[in-house]
């Protein structure tokens, strides 16, 4: 980890982890807002990235295998970093305000509604696989439900 005056640590990594799976950043409230509107047709996975270490063990690599492994995907894939990119998490949690904040998470939308969310609580404890799972049931009830 590199620290600085002022800086935190290097988080390019974590971020990496999950654009290296075609995962886009959002990083300002406008990347949000932009995304929200474009992809409000279809399925779009939302991660909320955290540093914690549930993020780094189970999250990201959850997310990872349920991409890898899962028959049915998003039609698309975005993220925002909590605790980094403070607005633009903010700005997402709009978008489904009646869930608690929670990070690491995964929010799920339909057609640009929030239909399931996998909050801290499901990640941190357990293992990637099981993240995985939960992962691939979203997707795998969802199937089919965006409008024609």
């Amino acid at each position: 980890m590199q620290f600085g005056f002022g800086v935190g640590p290097d988080t390019s990594w974590m971020r990496k982890e999950l654009t290296d799976l075609g995962i886009e950043e959002l990083k300002t409230p406008e990347d949000v807002d932009r995304a929200m509107k474009e992809y409000n047709n279809g399925t779009m996975l939302m991660v909320i990235n955290s540093v914690c270490g549930c993020a780094a063990g189970n999250a990201r690599p959850g997310a990872a295998i349920a991409l890898e492994q899962s028959e049915i995907k998003p039609d698309h894939l975005v993220t925002v970093f909590a605790g980094q990119d403070k607005e633009a998490t903010a700005r997402a949690r709009e978008y489904f305000s009646e869930y608690p904040p929670s990070s690491p998470s995964f929010a799920y939308f339909v057609d640009g509604e929030i239909k399931a969310m996998v909050p801290r609580h499901r990640i941190e404890g357990r293992t990637r696989e099981e993240v995985a799972q939960d992962l691939k049931m979203v997707f795998d009830a969802f199937k089919g439900k965006e409008s024609a």
